[in-house]
């Protein structure tokens, strides 16, 4: 049986005069460090804490979210700088169509200043683009109806210009053009419904929100074709940009997710950030190039395609530490933005030129994995360029030409974002997907330059607009049903 360890006082007590010297040296060294480094706690403890109340202290003001923060004692002045790299110094241009009326402005008789007689110089134009009084038009279809004296079947034709086979009960309906403007308003640009219906009677239409509710509702029913070629117009792209936000569905927390091409763009909420919630947007065996951040399902979901991971994204990260670690331990991210930074500015290079720089980044970034990190944020994030390097994600973009950045993700996915912020999200399931179908169709009409309101009108007059797909531009796949 072992005898018990001895007590402190003991140890000393046992220890000669030379090695108590030793002991009190390397005690009085370890408190040397120790107070060096609660000194420097403490000071960040106290920056932490002046910020958090700066945060607390702005948050309970209204503005808070959108404040810049305390004005410049040298502001900038306002407008645009001087000289011509700026755009086009001009004027409004003038129409390029005739005016609609003409209006003489002719001059007085007399001056009226002083009361002598005016002398005529010269006729100068002067014009005004305004909005006409607004009326409203309405139809009255006189639908005749008959019967079969065969078969005994009920025959009832339709007008073109007709979006319904109603009678009766429900015979009094908002027209296609009305209700694609108020599509328009709420799912582009973040009106409400119930502002939606204050926009269509300042036009002399009086709906109620719930009847724009189901409208829309209807509309995106009938887009579920359309949706499915956007889908796969976007799946067999070359190369496609994706990005992910948070949403709201009855309160709980969902995901938008979005990935868009050259020609088309594509939305879908989704309950998770799983494979299964990229899929809805995007092919799992998608074999292109994909731009996106550098969340893992990029990665594990998309096995097939290639990936370049957003360097601003990076970038960013590497700034943030570069801010805030301490003195020491800024070397690392501010060479981690060298790196990147000389693989942007290589863009444009030629090919053989290129490769070889993709080597010699590759070398730094190995070589920096390798250098021990003792602090962990660095260790991380080198930890994290080593596996991007890993799977060929860092510098695709100098070898296959797309973006180095998932730039057009996140400008596909800001409109969202702001009408996020005037209604927060959808109410149920279907809302949810009514809002992805819709949001697709007019981001993909917009990225095509077409009038949205013109086509969602047309495709509601059609017979069956539910298995028609929009007369869009898809480049990349064959439209199998069309108008």
């Amino acid at each position: 049986m072992s005898e018990p360890d001895l007590s402190v006082t003991e140890q000393i007590a046992a220890m000669s005069p030379g090695e108590l010297t030793l002991l009190v040296q390397r005690l009085l060294v370890e408190v040397t460090e120790l107070k060096v480094m609660v000194a420097a706690r403490d000071e960040r403890i106290a920056e932490l804490e002046a910020a958090l109340e700066r945060r607390q202290r702005d948050g309970k003001r209204q503005a808070a979210p959108f404040s810049k923060g305390k004005s410049s004692d040298e502001p900038k002045t306002a407008g645009r700088r001087k000289g011509d790299g700026h755009g086009r110094h001009g004027h409004r241009r003038a129409p390029a169509r005739k005016a609609d009326r003409q209006i003489p402005v002719c001059l007085p008789g007399r001056c009226p200043r002083c009361g002598g007689p005016v002398d005529h110089e010269r006729t100068a134009s002067q014009l005004v683009e305004d909005l006409p009084p607004v009326a409203v038009m309405l139809t009255e279809f006189l639908v005749e109806v008959g019967r079969c004296r065969d078969c005994g079947t009920r025959v009832q034709p339709r007008h073109r210009d007709q979006a319904s086979d109603a009678l009766g009960a429900a015979g009094v309906q908002i027209g296609p053009h009305a209700k694609a403007f108020a599509c328009w308003l709420h799912y582009e640009l973040g009106v409400s419904f119930a502002k939606c219906t204050k926009v269509l009677a300042r036009f002399g239409i009086n709906v109620s929100a719930s009847a724009l509710v189901q409208a829309c509702a209807k509309i995106g029913r009938d887009l579920e074709a359309t949706f499915q070629a956007v889908r796969s117009e976007v799946s067999s792209a070359i190369a496609v940009t994706g990005d992910e936000t948070g949403w709201r569905v009855d309160g709980e927390s969902w995901w938008l997710w979005v990935a868009t091409c050259d020609a088309a763009t594509v939305y879908a909420i989704s309950q998770g950030r799983g494979e299964t919630d990229a899929a809805k947007v995007l092919d799992l065996d998608f074999d292109g190039t994909i731009v996106a951040d550098g969340w893992v399902v990029y990665r594990s979901g998309f096995t097939r395609a290639l990936r370049q991971s957003c360097l601003a994204h990076l970038l960013r990260r590497a700034g943030d530490l570069q801010r805030d670690n301490p003195a020491g331990a800024t070397h690392t991210p501010r060479q981690v933005k060298e790196i990147l930074h000389q693989a942007l500015d290589a863009r444009g290079m030629p090919r053989p030129a290129a490769l070889g720089l993709v080597d010699e980044l590759t070398e730094e970034i190995e070589l920096l994995a390798r250098t021990p990190q003792t602090h962990e944020p660095n260790r991380k994030l080198v930890a994290h360029l080593a596996n991007e390097l890993d799977h060929d994600a860092l510098f695709t973009f100098l070898e296959q030409g797309c973006d180095a950045t998932n730039w057009r993700g996140e400008q596909a996915i800001r409109p969202a974002v702001v009408n996020r912020k005037v209604y927060g999200g959808n109410r149920t399931e279907a809302g949810a997907v009514t809002q992805g179908r819709i949001m697709t169709v007019l981001r993909t009409v917009a990225q095509q330059g077409r009038d949205a309101i013109t086509l969602l009108a047309d495709h509601a007059r059609a017979p069956n607009p539910a298995g028609l797909i929009l007369p869009l531009d898809f480049p990349n796949t064959t439209r199998l049903a069309t108008h």
